[in-house]
């Protein structure tokens, strides 16, 4: 069984072969998947006091982040 964290691989987003970042990713042209980690960014940093615990949306926006400067 993988290992799984709420912030670099939750459960959820894990079911079978692929994980479903990689499927959103595969079914968008690059310049559109850079807009997903963008906008995914600012999401979770402007919940990031409203919604579960701050410093897992902080580390969420930051897992985003360094998505989409891999893509960059």
């Amino acid at each position: 069984m993988p290992d799984y964290d709420m912030v670099n691989k939750p459960s959820h987003y894990c079911d079978g072969k692929i994980e479903c970042i990689d499927a959103l990713e595969a079914s968008m042209t690059p310049e559109e998947f850079k807009g997903f980690c963008k906008g995914n960014t600012i999401k979770y940093l402007w919940r990031i006091n409203k919604k579960d615990e701050p410093i897992e949306n902080a580390k969420k926006a930051q897992w985003y982040l360094n998505k989409l400067i891999e893509k960059l």
